[in-house]
């Protein structure tokens, strides 16, 4: 029997919002449960070069070390672009095309070798990927419940309900939402976080998943002390027996 896709799709109210620190804090958070767990990241902009002339994405590395199943990077992401921009810049400027099928199966490749995949969209809910498609069409191909990353910032109260109506538009599950503070401070923090917490459960029925502070270091463990066990535990159905198969990767070993 084919493996079941289980896991949720993170994307965020804008681009430098927080998305791969959450997803990398939920792939720890994972761990901890004894999940195995695996991250994918569609389409990644921008790359460096080490002194071994090797390319590599920050944000696919992130992944790859926070995640407790060991992976190559071209599994984690498909479509990789030298260049920081927007994903169909970059794929015209490098003369290639973002093959929606080939994102489709490479998400699917990793039922069998984790109990839960978190999905990491690029930049907002509608980035373009194609002429045709953005990265909400690739939401609803996959069909997994969204967890949004709300940047905390001025403008984030709009920018959040907005990007929730979209998604429950289109007929996605809105799992639930992340505040993620990207600066040391926030005029009336706790007056933007109330108002959001009362809105997104009043018109989404979605529920805050946890308070990330600005942290320093920012790291995946930190980001998982300040997320919502409870909440987490219904978002990734971790009550019912993970569905995974006999041929799935062992664990690898994690460092604190």
């Amino acid at each position: 029997m084919k493996p079941v896709l289980r896991g949720c799709f993170v994307t965020g109210t804008d681009t430098e919002v927080g998305k791969t620190r959450i997803t990398a804090g939920l792939l720890r958070w994972l761990a901890r449960q004894g999940v195995r767990s695996a991250g994918y990241k569609p389409v990644a902009a921008g790359m460096e070069q080490d002194a071994d002339g090797r390319w590599s994405n920050e944000d696919v590395r992130e992944l790859q070390a926070a995640a407790s199943v060991a992976l190559e990077a071209d599994q984690i992401c498909g479509a990789q672009f030298r260049l920081a921009c927007a994903p169909h810049i970059a794929a015209e400027r490098e003369g290639r095309q973002i093959d929606r099928t080939a994102l489709h199966a490479g998400t699917h490749a990793l039922a069998p070798l984790a109990d839960r995949v978190v999905v990491e969209g690029a930049g907002g809910l509608c980035v373009p990927l194609g002429d045709d498609w953005d990265s909400a069409d690739l939401m609803t191909d996959l069909g997994l419940p969204v967890v949004l990353v709300v940047g905390m910032r001025l403008g984030c109260i709009n920018h959040a309900l907005l990007t929730a109506e979209a998604v429950c538009a289109r007929g996605l599950t809105l799992a639930g939402w992340v505040a993620n503070s990207v600066q040391p401070s926030m005029p009336f923090f706790e007056e933007n976080l109330q108002t959001l917490t009362q809105q997104m459960e009043r018109r989404f029925d979605a529920p805050c998943l946890g308070v990330v502070p600005y942290l320093t270091p920012l790291t995946a463990d930190a980001v998982a002390d300040n997320l919502d066990t409870r909440q987490l535990c219904r978002v990734f159905a971790l009550d019912q027996e993970p569905q995974v198969s006999p041929e799935a990767n062992s664990v690898k070993t994690l460092s604190r």
